[in-house]
């Protein structure tokens, strides 16, 4: 579908950039270094819309199936293919640069404990030291994938409307309750905001409906082109006229007023008050998200979908899951042994990290997604993945395939 590709390559690397910008002006959550680099400050907005389009590009499919599966175990298998390879190499790497090089910053070396916490994908359950600063978003897009079958029943029982309105009034009770009861609190460590961002995610999978072909016409006598087709009846019928198609116009305008009042907030208010209150401004992102996510599938605004369209953007996004993974042993790495020794922290060690990380970065991810990722993606199964490799170890040379 096209930019959404782009959507997500260009979220990876203001990830990276983010990343850049921490190591270059100490200090975090307070903004210590110049007013041009400020919105590099808030690189978890990034997480934001890769969890909403993480449920928006999971439910493309069964939107267009009547919210329908296809089953929970194969839902599961394939997920579990796609994601735990190149998540377990890059943990597997951040290991090695932590315990050889450098660990992350203000943690300690990673124990035994950290590879069973992060093997496991439990490490927003219990702590330990952190390999790698963004490998906690993948154990709460691993917990969602579990809500993800209730969140498809429940549009279909009960309406889109109904299941986002359900999911964010117990998270707003989670988060209302958590100052003063402990065991809710407690819950707070699994990131509930995200929940929201998912199902809205989900529920604005509804716009791709409108990008589908249309449905075969039965052989024999040719439908009239002025009889109209008749709607079947019950579920059915409620999935086949996505209300998103009448107001594609309007979508990117209403994603753009969604998204101005918390920009207007998030501006006047520090950096320091904005990141200490993540909760309440995710939830208030979360429709915007889901209207940005409904309008590029609807291809609207058509420059913007143009631009995250072009080639380098749509290659950016072909492996911005492996640079998500593994970009941050590498500043980290970078900043340690090159940059540091060579400019104090300011303006000149983040160009050099700039200069440095991102380029370095981008070639390591992008070699890392051609063993780790996009074979995974390619064949979806262990048969499958083996059968290609003996084929391109028996291939002939100068021997088409």
């Amino acid at each position: 579908m096209g930019g959404l590709d782009g959507v997500r390559g260009l979220a990876a690397l203001f990830v990276v950039l983010h990343h850049c910008r921490l190591l270059a002006y100490p200090g975090f959550p307070a903004d210590t270094g110049p007013w041009w680099a400020s919105w590099l400050l808030y690189g978890h907005f990034a997480v934001v819309v890769f969890i909403a389009l993480s449920g928006f590009s999971l439910a493309v499919s069964p939107a267009r199936a009547g919210w329908r599966l296809g089953g929970v175990r194969r839902f599961a298998r394939r997920r579990a293919w796609r994601i735990l390879p190149p998540y377990w190499a890059a943990l597997l790497f951040s290991l090695v640069v932590a315990w050889t090089l450098a660990p992350q910053p203000g943690q300690p070396v990673p124990t035994g404990k950290t590879v069973v916490v992060y093997g496991l994908l439990l490490q927003d359950v219990f702590g330990s030291p952190s390999p790698n600063g963004a490998l906690w978003s993948i154990a709460v897009e691993a917990q969602l994938y579990v809500l993800f079958p209730l969140l498809l029943l429940a549009v279909r029982r009960v309406g889109a409307t109904v299941t986002v309105g359900a999911v964010t009034v117990v998270v707003v009770a989670v988060g209302l309750l958590a100052p003063s009861v402990p065991a809710v609190g407690a819950l707070m460590r699994l990131t509930p905001q995200f929940a929201v961002l998912f199902a809205v995610g989900v529920v604005a999978a509804a716009a791709a409906r409108e990008t589908s072909r249309p449905a075969r016409q039965p052989s024999g006598r040719a439908r009239e082109p002025w009889r109209r087709a008749r709607q079947p009846s019950g579920p059915a019928r409620e999935t086949s006229r996505p209300a998103w198609g009448r107001r594609g116009a309007a979508l990117p305008w209403l994603a753009l007023a969604a998204a101005a009042p918390v920009a207007v907030l998030i501006a006047v208010r520090s950096p320091a008050w904005t990141i200490g209150q993540l909760f309440w401004v995710d939830l208030a992102l979360a429709p915007a998200a889901g209207l940005l996510l409904a309008s590029v599938a609807r291809g609207r605004p058509a420059p913007l979908v143009r631009l995250l369209d072009t080639r380098p953007v749509r290659s950016l996004g072909s492996f911005s899951y492996s640079l998500y993974l593994v970009h941050a042993p590498i500043v980290v790495a970078l900043d340690r042994y090159v940059a540091a020794p060579l400019a104090e922290p300011g303006t000149g060690r983040f160009l050099l990290l700039l200069a440095l990380a991102v380029p370095v970065s981008l070639v390591f991810a992008r070699g890392f997604a051609a063993v780790f990722e996009l074979p995974f993606q390619r064949h979806r199964s262990g048969a499958a993945l083996r059968a290609a490799a003996r084929n391109r170890l028996t291939r002939q040379p100068g021997r088409p395939a």
